[in-house]
């Protein structure tokens, strides 16, 4: 099926649970692909394909390795496998958000799939495994894959400068959400498996030379590309504003989440049972006020561990927020002097858990 012609007349078609571009013309291209990455300028084809089961089940790999089950899945589309090359992801074909802008002769249109819930990570988080021999990780739930197409013909340092640009947008977008990593304290950067494929028309006339953030062609793609990501990413998992605007979505990636508060109250000489305490957290859990200061005090621990405050500044603060929620908290205006950054964030965590359960606990009294 046909879904969208691109201003250079290539055309974007889905099957057998792909999104496959198939090109009107001589192209150059540059991708993160397993098999032929790099830079291409004799492809015919791209695509991105969602390797999910019918049956719900893991996405397992047809071959030994990566590169192999993508050469053996490009013959499946019908494809030259010396001619195409494609992505791979967990997220549906259905949920593609498709974004174009024009200005004069220029015109960029991003194809975007994409989660972020499961495999959301921040740079520069541990790494779960290590390459050795050409074995590949395991195929994970939870990737941004783009295919950018820009009706202009770049030069190799502008197509090059343009992934980064891409990049940065895609980056942008996730922060923009306050998306966690599922690795660590940090907001995520990008998932663990994201991929771009960049597409520039080697037939126009009109020619660039910078993506940069400064040229037009940058400003294009980061719009067309930030739009299309958070989309995308709303179409698949629903994360969107509306969603975000919730307690836990601000702190679950410091550990705090429903069932461990619920865990945690258990100590407490009053507690609820399971039903009356999920009944009074959904009473705060997207309070505006609640959801406002719990927003400032997460920043403070980002800053906190950026090292843009000190152990004390941030104890204060956070205390000080904290106690907006409810005055009957009366919490320290002093810290530790001898804290460090590493305890500093232990505490700041544990005493934020601490406020919410007090403040459940006295609203049952």
């Amino acid at each position: 099926m046909k879904l969208y012609t691109f201003s250079n007349t290539d055309e974007l078609h889905h099957y057998k649970k792909s999104l496959v571009i198939h090109f009107n013309g001589k192209r150059t291209i540059l991708s993160t692909a397993a098999h032929k990455g790099g830079y291409h300028e004799d492809l015919e084809a791209v695509f991105n394909h969602d390797c999910n089961p019918d049956d719900g089940g893991d996405c397992n790999l047809k071959a030994p390795t990566y590169e192999e089950h993508m050469i053996l899945l490009t013959k499946e589309l019908g494809l030259n496998p010396n001619t195409a090359v494609g992505l791979m992801t967990a997220a549906s074909m259905e949920n593609v958000s498709i974004k174009t802008q024009t200005f004069n002769q220029l015109t960029v249109t991003a194809v975007v799939t994409g989660g972020i819930e499961i495999n959301g990570g921040r740079v520069g988080d541990p790494a779960s495994w290590v390459e050795e021999n050409g074995a590949y990780a395991p195929v994970m739930a939870g990737t941004i894959n783009i295919m950018l197409s820009i009706d202009a013909k770049l030069s190799q340092g502008a197509l090059t400068r343009s992934l980064v640009t891409c990049t940065e947008a895609k980056t942008a977008a996730i922060q923009e959400l306050l998306a966690p990593s599922n690795y660590s304290y940090g907001l995520a950067t990008g998932s663990g498996t994201d991929g771009s494929i960049i597409i520039s028309n080697e037939e126009s006339t009109f020619k660039l030379t910078n993506a940069g953030k400064h040229s037009k062609l940058g400003e294009l793609i980061g719009c067309v590309v930030k739009s299309a990501v958070k989309e995308a990413l709303e179409k698949q998992t629903g994360i969107c504003p509306k969603q975000q605007h919730n307690i836990f979505r601000r702190m679950s990636r410091f550990g705090v989440t429903r069932e461990h508060l619920y865990k945690e109250h258990r100590n407490y000489e009053l507690h609820l049972d399971n039903h009356a305490f999920s009944n009074q957290l959904s009473m705060i859990e997207t309070e505006d006020k609640f959801v406002t200061y719990t927003s400032l005090y997460a920043h403070l621990i980002d800053q906190l561990m950026w090292g843009l405050l000190s152990p004390n500044e941030a104890v204060i603060a956070g205390n000080s927020l904290l106690d907006c929620l409810d005055d009957q908290l009366k919490l320290p205006n002093k810290a530790d002097d001898n804290l460090t950054k590493e305890m500093a964030v232990q505490l700041m965590i544990q005493t934020y858990q601490t406020s919410i359960l007090n403040i459940i606990i006295n609203k049952t009294r």
